[in-house]
Order: structure tokens, then sequence, then C-alpha cells
């Protein structure tokens, strides 16, 4: 009787040790595979998001030069007027990021900053020059960067960034909805994300 109860007890604890391992090892398996969702996700998201916008412009260029003692002027100018198109992307493959399975947390610890590319075609129209004031490679530099100075601020002043950021966003909060989903925690800037609001770029 006595060989038979410790015989059940033993039979008992073996069982016990056999389902905390299994049960241990499946948990272990989850949070694997869930860890692997997350990475696939970001790995989806990890693409080149391109936003494109138009612009135009008309800029007078002006410029003249003194002679004999500033008795003779002779002047140059132009009309010069710009169609560009401007692209605004981020290369979402360069965030960065951490994983830590133990407390399950994704620690987004980089976003990449706005790529802002100008391609600006520019004509130029009523062009007088002087033949001692002639237009030179010099003034055609100072027009391009006189042209990209007013797109930069016609750009700041337009959606197309805003419009390129909630792309940005929309992109991270699936990573957010996994994670959430999962019971994972995710992390930016020293902040739990509880609320997909609080995610500021």
């Amino acid at each position: 009787m006595r060989n038979f109860l410790l015989g059940a007890l033993l039979a008992a604890f073996i069982a016990l040790g056999i389902t905390y391992f299994v049960s241990k090892f499946k948990t272990q398996k989850t949070e694997i595979q869930s860890s692997d969702l997350i990475l696939d996700q970001i790995k989806n998201v990890g693409k080149l998001i391109v936003t494109e916008g138009h612009f135009s412009e008309v800029i007078t260029y002006k410029d003249a030069k003194k002679y004999y003692l500033d008795i003779l002027t002779a002047e140059k100018k132009a009309i010069v007027v710009v169609n560009a198109s401007v692209i605004v992307s981020y290369d979402l493959s360069k965030i960065k990021h951490s994983i830590d399975m133990n407390t399950k947390t994704l620690t987004i610890t980089k976003i990449p900053e706005a790529e802002i590319t100008i391609n600006p075609d520019i004509k130029y129209h009523d062009l007088e020059e002087d033949f001692f004031n002639q237009f030179t490679p010099q003034d055609h530099n100072l027009i391009q960067k006189e042209v990209i100075l007013q797109l930069n601020k016609k750009i700041k002043a337009s959606t197309l960034k805003s419009n390129a950021e909630n792309r940005l966003l929309s992109e991270l909060q699936k990573i957010y909805i996994l994670t959430n989903s999962l019971g994972w925690k995710l992390t930016y800037k020293k902040t739990t994300i509880k609320n997909f609001d609080q995610l500021v770029l």
C-alpha cells in the first residue's frame, strides 16, 4: 500500500513537471511567434513613402553695374518661370528598433527624417543684357539658389510635408495595432504608447 502511494505521488509529480515544461515551452513558442509577427510587420512597413507635389514660381532677376565714375550703368534682367516637381519621402527601412521578449516590449529608437527632393524646370523669358554686363554662369547659379529658396518657402507653407507625415503615421499605426493586439507594449521617446495620438514625430 505504501509503495502504491509513493508510486502514485511520483507519477503525479512527473505529470505536473511535464505539464509545467510543456506549458512553458508553449509560452516561449507563442512569444517567439509574436516577436516574429512584429518583425514581419516592421519589415512590411519598411518601405519608401513618397508624396509628390508641383509648384510654380515667377522670379524677376535684375543686376546692374556702373562704369566710368558711376556715370554709365549696364543692366541685365530676366523673367524666370519655374515649374518644379517636389518629392517628400521617408525611407522606413531606416527605422531603428529593439525587442525585449521578457517584458514584451517593442521600442522604436529612431524614425528617419523626411527627405525633400526638388526638381526645378527653369525657363528664361524677356532676357535682356548689356554688352558690358552679360549673363554668366554665376548669374545662373544665383538664380538657381533663389529658385530653391523660394520653392522651400512654398513647400513649408503648403500641406505637402504634413500629408507625408500623415502617411508615415498611418504606416506606424499598423505596428501599434499589431503590438497592442498581441499584448505587447510599444515605446517611443521613452514613453509607452497607450494611445496612438501619443506617437508624435
